[in-house]
């Protein structure tokens, strides 16, 4: 069994097998991605498939982790919340200061399928907004209290994953982390600066997540409970 690491997907655990005739990426219940392809099949048969196949592996990933069920007066991240108004002709979403406004005719709901898809890329812009103006300021922050450093930090929302880091200490952050409490959007942030040093999950690195996060177990127990779909 061999892994790639991709900034956008994490880890992706590779198996082959001599049942396996072509190469085939599936959703594994913790949420990564997990390939199988042919014994003696190379494994950059893989990584095309993953470059060429994002779109398809991103809708995977969502349909696994679900549909978030929204409605009026739910908080939408940290500042922003859904309004909803029936009684007109046509769906819309549109963002209004710390509002995200949806407007439904009297037979919709917010969770019909056609409305998800109106209002989702809202939330995502909501939502990327906020991660942009706070996580990379707590992340410096938290990088200059425990003495470690980075390359740079991007931001994703389709992978299912919080967040990852690269060998070559690029941090990727998904803007769903604007859903959890704080303390959990720490814990993630620490998680990902520890492996700058190690990047693995030795030991050793829970060591220096420790150091960060005293109470990182409670917040990893805590963490499994939340999924960071939109």
């Amino acid at each position: 069994m061999s892994t790639i690491q991709d900034e956008e997907f994490g880890t992706i655990t590779v198996r082959r097998s001599a049942k396996a005739s072509h190469v085939r990426i599936r959703v594994a219940p913790n949420g990564t991605l997990r390939a199988s392809l042919p014994l003696y099949a190379p494994l950059f048969v893989v990584k095309r498939l993953i470059k060429t196949s994002r779109a398809e592996l991103q809708k995977m990933i969502q349909e696994h982790q679900g549909e978030t069920q929204y409605e009026s007066g739910m908080q939408l991240g940290k500042s922003h919340s859904l309004v909803v108004r029936y009684g007109k002709s046509s769906i819309s979403a549109t963002r209004h200061g710390q509002q995200i406004v949806l407007t439904l005719p009297d037979d919709k709901e917010p969770n019909d399928h056609d409305v998800i898809k109106i209002l989702r890329p809202v939330i995502i812009q909501a939502l990327r907004l906020e991660a942009k103006s706070y996580l990379p300021k707590r992340l410096a922050y938290l990088a200059r209290t425990y003495g470690v450093s980075y390359d740079s930090v991007r931001f994703s929302h389709a992978s299912g994953r919080w967040g990852s880091c690269s060998s070559n200490g690029t941090i990727s952050l998904n803007i769903a982390l604007m859903k959890l409490p704080f303390e959990l959007i720490d814990y993630v942030l620490i998680h990902e600066l520890s492996h700058t040093i190690q990047m693995n999950h030795s030991d050793e690195f829970w060591q220096l997540v420790s150091v960060g996060d005293p109470a990182y177990k409670i917040h990893r127990r805590d963490l499994k409970k939340q999924t960071p779909s939109i």
